[in-house]
């Protein structure tokens, strides 16, 4: 059989089902009749999803790192988190909160922590679905979870985990974020809500109300996917908001990327060059403002 063919139309469907109201029934009617055959939407659908087995570049018993799971104080509770640090680390270092997408604190997010923390970071990623017992196994039950979320108490954790790298031992105390997708949106958010926060990078994240910009006070760096025309619908508000109101922004919009492009375990959706670029400049951002 060969390998199948993948189009946008398929990519588009993806997303309206992990981001919208589609349920698995009717995105695979979608996807047969655009792949032609129910056989061939059971064996493009795995394509267009994460794969788990895929997500380590760098191994968790990776001798340069120092990696543990924590807990922490939340708002109103407890949090859980993935705390990893450079192995040889001889003073304190800024800290870079990893947020994840929506399906929760899995191998692909801690894998971007332990990335992070080899820029010479101390990278903390939380499990925002803390509240509920934590992330699940099964993907779509984490989605459900996800988008469950009390928000204002979502927020308040974000901002819980400020203060907590702010004080940490290991911390100069400098923080930043970084999300993707739910987590990205989650990072504008957070800019709204934690003035300690000194710089934020979203990728493809949902905006921030514009009647909520002028409390922002983090150096901000958005990452958008040129064909994802969902979330993209508001980054000319967005940017009108943040620079009417003299906010630290800079904005990149990577041509011909879909949603998700960073994600190196969904094989139809992952663009190694825009994936590259965005990580070259987030690390350079960081490592500029969480001096």
């Amino acid at each position: 059989m060969n390998k199948p063919v993948i189009t946008q139309a398929m990519i588009d469907a993806y997303d309206e089902y992990t981001h919208l109201t589609l349920d698995r029934r009717r995105f695979m009617e979608r996807l047969t009749a655009l792949a032609g055959t129910a056989a061939a939407a059971a064996a493009i659908a795995p394509m267009l999803a994460a794969n788990s087995a895929k997500a380590e570049m760098i191994a968790e018993t990776d001798e340069r790192i120092k990696g543990e799971d924590i807990t922490y104080p939340g708002a109103d509770g407890e949090m859980k988190g993935y705390l990893v640090r450079p192995a040889d680390a001889s003073g304190k270092l800024p800290a870079v909160i990893v947020i994840h997408e929506n399906r929760g604190l899995n191998p692909h997010i801690r894998d971007v922590a332990r990335r992070m923390a080899l820029e010479g970071f101390v990278a903390l990623a939380p499990d925002f679905l803390s509240p509920d017992g934590g992330t699940p196994d099964d993907e779509d039950k984490a989605r459900e979870m996800i988008s469950a979320l009390d928000a204002t108490e979502t927020n308040a954790n974000a901002v819980a985990t400020v203060s907590f790298l702010k004080g940490h031992a290991e911390s100069t105390g400098n923080v930043g974020a970084i999300g993707f997708c739910w987590g990205g949106g989650l990072v504008n958010r957070l800019a709204v809500n934690a003035p300690d926060l000194k710089a934020g990078v979203a990728y493809y994240g949902a905006q921030a109300k514009a009647e909520d910009v002028p409390k922002i006070k983090a150096a901000l760096l958005l990452h958008y996917a040129g064909l994802d025309e969902r979330i993209n619908a508001g980054i000319e508000a967005y940017r009108k908001a943040l620079t009417e109101n003299g906010k630290d922004v800079t904005i990149h919009v990577y041509e011909g990327a879909n949603h998700a492009f960073n994600n190196d375990t969904s094989a139809a959706r992952y663009n190694k060059e825009a994936a590259d670029l965005a990580w070259q400049r987030t690390v350079e951002f960081l490592k500029t403002k969480l001096v």
